[in-house]
């Protein structure tokens, strides 16, 4: 059973290492490799400290993260912002994903009327995701057609 709580400073290493496997193994060819890096895990961990952030656990470990805040593209204090979502690779199509979903539509839905979020163009794993999910592919792009925005009403 998956359980989703508040994200810490100390989860920031693990955080880390699901944000560069799931780059890595998510995005593939579409975009350069990431290492795990002391200043990664330094940024992460101010990050998390901040608050939005929640980790999910399944068998006792942190299986992936999802974060929320105010848009930041457009900047927009009455948009929400779905920032990240990652899932470690081994726990991929487990309900980890989905969960960390829920907790951030619900966090969003308490304080916006409308979110947003980007991701790569030509990406159907996230699109699809997304998708299901409820989000809205809303024809904007940015970064010359490489990112495209999904829009979602509460």
């Amino acid at each position: 059973m998956v359980t989703v709580r508040s994200a810490t400073r100390a989860d920031a290493t693990r955080v880390v290492q699901i944000y560069v496997d799931s780059w890595n193994d998510g995005f593939g060819d579409l975009m350069p490799s990431i290492e795990v890096s002391d200043a990664r895990i330094a940024r992460w961990a101010d990050t998390l400290a901040d608050g939005n952030w929640w980790v999910a656990e399944l068998d006792d470990t942190i299986a992936g993260f999802v974060g929320i805040g105010p848009s930041r593209d457009p900047i927009d204090p009455a948009l929400g912002e779905l920032d990240t979502i990652a899932v470690d690779p081994a726990y991929w199509r487990q309900g980890v994903g989905k969960a960390l979903m829920q907790k951030a539509l619900q966090a969003l839905s308490d304080t916006y009327p409308e979110a947003i979020l980007w991701t790569l163009a030509n990406y159907p794993q996230g699109q699809t995701f997304y998708e299901s999910t409820g989000w809205t592919p809303d024809g904007n792009s940015r970064d010359n057609g490489h990112q495209v925005s999904y829009r979602r009403r509460f």
